[in-house]
């Protein structure tokens, strides 16, 4: 029985196995109540579309949409298009005078993977939900209801709430509940206040509730 592992394949399985690796991260740091794409996003200074430093690397990451998902999604995109594409160079390559060395098949993916991601960011950056977005100014999203999604929330360790702005987008902030409360997940709450991206929010009246943010 032949290997999985093809000849030539072998940096396109070490992609994927970093996407693996990439998503269990994301896993366990939303299970702990933050997002690891949000504190990367931070920590580079990515915040949203426009948001690149001039020059060659800030005008190829502008191309790439990188203001358009977070960073951490990005590279999951790139390096999946990145394994796709090798798997099939490989395949048809074998089909005729056999797999290509891996020098000459990894930048040859990493050719076509680039336009692919470009591609399929800006598909992605119409439908999921945002971190705290440039989109909105941080007082904008005060006086919207959400749902706690990550909780409860207290004034320890910030959970995450789901909004709904008045653009019907969905919004997933990072936030604490107001001094005296305790939230539980899944609870509707409002938004009081906000800064540098954490916000409070207190439990929403019963009149409020029934509002359609659950869903997107």
């Amino acid at each position: 029985m032949d290997s999985i592992i093809q000849p030539g394949t072998e940096v396109f399985w070490e992609a994927l196995l970093v996407v693996a690796g990439l998503g269990f991260i994301e896993l366990v740091s939303m299970l702990l109540g933050v997002s690891a794409s949000g504190l990367l996003d931070d920590g580079l200074g990515h915040h949203g579309p426009g948001d690149h430093e001039g020059g060659l690397l800030g005008g190829w990451m502008s191309w790439l949409n990188a203001g358009g998902v977070p960073i951490l999604v990005l590279a999951v995109l790139l390096l999946s298009a990145f394994a796709v594409m090798g798997f099939f160079i490989q395949m048809v390559a074998a089909g005729f005078a056999g797999p290509l060395p891996t020098l000459a098949a990894g930048p040859l993916a990493l050719i076509f993977a680039i336009p692919a991601t470009r591609w399929l960011s800006r598909g992605i950056a119409r439908i999921m939900p945002r971190d705290e977005t440039n989109a909105i100014s941080q007082t904008g999203f005060i006086g919207l209801v959400g749902v706690v999604t990550i909780g409860p929330l207290d004034q320890g360790q910030p959970g995450m709430v789901r909004v709904k702005d008045m653009y019907d987008n969905f919004h997933i902030l990072r936030a604490q509940a107001a001094p005296g409360y305790q939230i539980e997940t899944g609870a509707s709450v409002i938004i009081v206040d906000g800064f540098d991206g954490l916000f409070q929010a207190i439990p929403a009246p019963q009149e409020l509730c029934n509002v359609d943010i659950k869903r997107g």
